[in-house]
């Protein structure tokens, strides 16, 4: 078998029977270069059966809208109309509540009277509870693969990281071993007798009962074919500027993979090995040029390996650090996850008068004083998406602006998860943590509110970026919006 073994758990203690083999898509929607989906195929190679895959839609999961719907609908088109190539059956199974998605994979895998069935590793609340359901009552074997990280959860750490500066050795020491070609998805011999109903996705836009205000997002083309797209662009102008424009929220030099990332349109291995073909080094030779590199402070005398560092960073250590915290910390949306330095501080300052206190409503509308935080909540709003530097700023800005640090979490969440088409994702929950709460980061002198957490301004803003310009962009948007 051509798949590392380290990256399949087997999550109970039932036996693989004679039966079709489900792969129960949830995390990763691609058919290519996913390591679930290529070990419910071996599975079913092996056990001479056919392979179906399950998908369960939610159609608000945790907070998503329309714009978040039309994204995943569009892509599953493309998955399905994929899968009829490789003789692969597909199937969707709608949980218009969030809290049958574990009872209908345990009702439809009794059914038809499966062998197996093999999920994603995800790590949030809402989807382990899932898998908490089939794991007690599903009759057959059942299986996680994690097809998201490249080094594994559960590999890479067996607890909660402090930090970057914690959990960069561990992966770096594993990487060698995980970072890996894919293997190709074989067209499968072994065909499902009884054909599966066609799907009306039309009938499932026309049902839902969320935010239909919320329009879809232009510059995002959906699914595989709309990821390698934005992928490709990136590689060809926004790979070469990225160590020093990445944090200019006026230029363009992000990747705009998150949405992909997020969904599992693209796998993060896969980005990683382009960025790595681009620069020409091994991965390893990479990480040791960084590591033995002074701090990138400057545009002049960066090389190829400094752009490709920079996003290597992001990509690898920054989002698996993501994933590490929402599986060993349980209340990762909560200030319980705050470490206790954090906590402590938060408590002292509480009681403090704060200048400024604004609704949800005010915050969602951007209502509030200061206009450079206006205009990034518009630029979510209309766009989908924030820069990466503004939504430290934005996500610290809350925090002063409520009564408590528990009113921040629960606001700075509701923003993102409703507008982001990257919400309801780790790297969302961490770096909300790490703004308001101080996860991953170290305590800082002490003032008033933040207490010991780091503290943003709009004077500090000023001195990394053109201000004036970012609001005069975003919030002429303001009034086409509201």
């Amino acid at each position: 078998m051509l798949i590392n073994q380290k990256r399949i758990r087997k999550l109970n203690i039932k036996e693989i029977l004679q039966g079709p083999i489900i792969y129960w898509m949830n995390r990763e929607m691609r058919i290519h270069d996913n390591w679930s989906l290529l070990y419910a195929q071996h599975l079913a190679r092996e056990n001479k059966q056919p392979l179906i895959v399950v998908y369960n839609l939610v159609p608000n999961f945790l907070g998503g809208q329309n714009r978040q719907l039309a994204f995943k609908i569009n892509t599953l088109k493309e998955i399905q109309r994929n899968l009829e190539k490789k003789n692969i059956s597909f199937y969707l199974i709608i949980d218009a509540t969030g809290k049958n998605s574990g009872r209908q994979i345990v009702d439809f895998s009794n059914d038809i009277h499966a062998g197996a069935v093999v999920t994603d590793f995800y790590p949030l609340r809402l989807p382990r509870s899932w898998n908490e359901y089939v794991r007690k009552n599903t009759v057959c074997a059942f299986f996680g693969v994690d097809a998201h990280n490249i080094v594994p959860t559960w590999i890479a750490s067996d607890k909660k990281e402090y930090g970057a500066y914690t959990i960069r050795p561990k992966i770096y020491r594993q990487l060698p071993e995980f970072f890996e070609e894919f293997p190709v998805l074989k067209k499968h011999a072994y065909i499902l007798d009884n054909s599966i109903s066609d799907i009306d996705w039309d009938a499932i836009m026309n049902e839902k009962e969320i935010n239909e205000s919320l329009e879809s997002i232009s510059w995002a083309p959906t699914g595989e074919s709309g990821a390698q797209k934005i992928l490709q662009r990136f590689l060809k102008t926004g790979i070469y500027n990225y160590a020093y424009k990445r944090n200019d929220p006026n230029e363009d030099a992000q990747s705009n993979m998150a949405p992909y990332l997020h969904y599992g349109m693209i796998a993060p291995q896969r980005v990683a090995i382009e960025v790595v073909k681009i620069a020409g080094r091994d991965v390893t030779d990479i990480i040791h040029y960084i590591k033995n590199k002074a701090k990138i402070d400057t545009k002049y005398n960066l090389n190829i390996l400094d752009h490709a560092g920079a996003f290597l960073e992001e990509i690898i250590i920054r989002r698996e650090l993501s994933d590490n915290f929402c599986f060993y910390d349980k209340e990762y949306d909560t200030p319980n996850s705050f470490p206790n330095w954090a906590k402590k501080s938060i408590v002292k300052t509480e009681k403090e008068s704060r200048m400024y206190i604004y609704t949800k409503k005010q915050f969602e509308k951007g209502e509030t004083h200061d206009d450079l935080w206006n205009a990034a909540q518009i630029q979510m709003v209309t766009t989908g998406k924030m820069h990466g530097y503004m939504r430290m700023y934005w996500a610290k800005k809350i925090l002063e602006w409520t009564k408590n640090a528990d009113d921040a979490m629960k606001i700075a969440i509701y923003l993102n998860d409703t507008y982001s088409l990257d919400g309801r994702d780790p790297n969302g929950y961490a770096g909300i943590a790490w703004s308001i709460g101080g996860v991953h980061d170290r305590a800082w002198f002490s003032r008033p509110i933040f207490g010991q957490i780091r503290y943003m301004s709009y004077g500090g803003c000023k001195g990394k970026f053109d201000v004036k310009k970012y609001i005069e962009t975003w919030l002429k948007k303001m009034g086409q919006r509201f």
